[in-house]
């Protein structure tokens, strides 16, 4: 039972309070108390005002008392309201933290990428930005509010109960069957739910196409702001269809409810009548209890539960995310020092990979030796594995079969920050930060002299001041050209080699330069990084026929391996492919005007 409690949302969200905000928390509960208990005590109040004016006794005492709990009652509420606002905010902040580290800690990236915690993921990013319910700040008044109704229930039944034992039974009894009767009606069992986390994916993914830069262009260049407007709305309506289907209370239930408390209303109201005109209650308590006879109703089926769920599925999602999240992203921990590899080769020897349990590997018993101080260029079509060979020598997946070795050595043993500090790389969707050049260049710090060298190999000296901030939403700030972007991505890459990194990994770092311009860059590339051993993917021929080697993937494993004169001389894989390109570009110029002689 207690396991089974513990288990729950709501617990784990009253659990989150006094971790994120210990003093706050405890102010939030003495303030709930004792907002909850002083309608009980304003109703005892005026009952004893009521009896002294019966009896002609003074009234200053009395009408103090009552006073006194009447302010009190006035200024404790907006007081625990900003308690309650602070304190939400402290937690929101709080599992921010949590979900930040949940994200950012595990060495491995297998944890962002599993489509099975994808909608804890949502729930749990997106829970403070009023997208899936209202933000936490408003939440815990919401709550506050609530638990303040049913404690305040409870002290006028505990005061009913000196009018007769079974009076606050019969009342509180019928109140709180409510919640039972009207539970089918409470949003709690239905905003939870995987329909409910996949509306909340699609009205998210819509709101970010309407909002955010990227897909601006093509939104308004094919007529799509009505699309995505209407496609927004829908994905929003079908969401709250699914969260607040159940708030529509049913005509049985809610018959029922009335009736039930109806009865019970009458029964006891009936009998504090009849005992005060019997005279067995003076006016003075007769005016008590009926007053908390009338309080009890604070106990009835509310928003409570609504706003409580509201609140509590987020914590437990990034509380259920922490571990899963950990296990997802784990790597092997290493522990063997990194330091001059690779000094021989890198090698995969018989590695099979796939990003699921469940799915056709992506690497299949590959096997392949890179010399050590050498350039490999891996070239096939989309899918082949490609982009997975560099995260695994990345060590951002481990192998499921197979090793991949470094002179000789597991990769897995290898201390993994250790490694990384050896390996640098572009991606394809590398990351544009919009921060001071300087910084993009080099985010772990760098000396000024290093990065105006990497900026000056990749072709990217003079875009701007070390200080200027990459993103025009700053005062002085600037954006770039996707060209110029993926220079400014090369030099990160360069500038790491400066610093020490042996291996450089270019996964398609040139998409958005014409051929001229790839040409270039590559040369430079390899003219900065003779000493280290250079992994180039890329689909134009033009550039990767100037490593020392070619590589052709095809079904996960090495089908073609050799210099461009070799491979071209077998008639095989890579020379369709090359030959295919050379004819698909056989006009004089591409859209940047620039020559495709190199591949006649």
């Amino acid at each position: 039972m207690l396991h089974r409690l513990r288990e729950r949302n709501e617990w784990k969200f009253f659990a989150a309070l006094p971790h994120a905000a210990p003093g706050l928390t405890v102010a939030w509960w003495a303030g709930l108390l004792l907002r909850g208990l002083l309608p009980a005590a304003f109703t005892v109040a005026i009952g004893v005002v009521t009896g002294a004016v019966q009896r002609g006794d003074r009234l200053a005492l009395p009408l103090a008392l009552a006073g006194t709990v009447f302010v009190l009652m006035q200024v404790l509420t907006p007081i625990h309201q900003a308690v309650s606002a602070t304190l939400g905010d402290r937690t929101a902040a709080w599992l921010y933290d949590r979900l930040t580290e949940a994200c950012v800690r595990p060495p491995g990236i297998g944890h962002l990428e599993d489509a099975r915690l994808a909608g804890d993921l949502t729930l749990a990013r997106d829970f403070d930005t009023g997208m899936t319910g209202p933000p936490l700040n408003i939440s815990v008044d919401f709550i506050a509010r609530g638990l303040v109704d049913l404690i305040g229930g409870v002290a006028c039944a505990a005061v009913l109960a000196a009018f007769a034992w079974w009076a606050p039974v019969v009342l509180a009894g019928a109140w709180l069957a409510t919640h039972w009767l009207l539970r089918e009606s409470a949003v709690w069992k239905d905003r939870n739910t995987e329909p409910v986390r996949a509306a909340e994916r699609d009205a998210e993914y819509a709101y970010r196409l309407a909002v955010q830069p990227a897909p601006a262009k093509e939104l308004r260049l094919f007529g799509l702001a009505d699309w995505v407007i209407d496609r927004f709305v829908a994905r929003r309506t079908t969401l709250h269809a699914l969260q607040y289907e159940a708030t529509r209370l049913r005509e049985r239930p809610l018959a029922w409810s009335l009736a039930l408390v109806l009865g019970a209303n009458v029964v006891v109201f009936w009998a504090i009548a009849h005992a005060a005109s019997d005279g067995a209650l003076t006016l003075g308590r007769a005016v008590a209890f009926a007053s908390s006879a009338v309080g009890v109703s604070m106990i009835a089926f509310g928003g409570l539960n609504w706003a409580l769920d509201g609140a509590a599925a987020p914590v437990a999602a990034v509380l259920r995310l922490g571990p899963a999240m950990e296990r997802g992203g784990a790597l092997r921990a290493g522990t063997r020092s990194a330091a001059a590899m690779p000094a021989r080769e890198i090698r995969f020897r018989d590695v099979t990979f796939a990003y699921d349990d469940d799915a056709p590997p992506v690497l299949d018993r590959f096997d392949l030796t890179i010399p050590a101080g050498t350039s490999l260029a891996v070239v096939g079509q989309n899918g082949a594995g490609k982009t997975t060979l560099a995260k695994l020598l990345c060590r951002l997946y481990d192998p499921q079969s197979g090793t991949i070795e470094i002179d000789g050595v597991d990769l897995r043993d290898l201390e993994v920050a250790a490694w990384r500090a050896r390996v640098t790389a572009v991606f394809q969707d590398f990351t544009r930060f919009e921060l001071p050049l300087r910084e993009n260049v080099a985010p772990a710090g760098a000396p000024d002299d290093a990065v105006r060298g990497a900026l000056a190999a990749a072709g990217a000296d003079g875009l701007a001041s070390l200080d200027t901030v990459l993103a025009r939403g700053y005062e002085g700030g600037t954006d770039l050209s996707g060209g110029q972007w993926q220079r400014v991505a090369l030099a990160r890459a360069l500038c790491a080699v400066q610093l020490g990194a042996g291996v450089v990994l270019l996964d398609e770092p040139t998409a958005q330069l014409d051929v001229r311009g790839e040409s270039e860059i590559f040369d430079r590339v390899l003219a900065a990084t003779r000493h280290c051993t250079t992994i180039l993917v890329s689909h134009r021929f033009s550039t990767v026929r100037h490593a020392d080697r070619i590589c052709v993937v095809e079904g996960g494993r090495v089908v073609e391996l050799g210099t461009h004169d070799e491979l071209m001389s077998r008639g095989g894989r890579y020379r369709t492919m090359f030959e295919l390109q050379a004819q698909r570009f056989a006009a004089d110029a591409d859209e940047e005007g620039v020559a495709y002689d190199v591949l006649a």
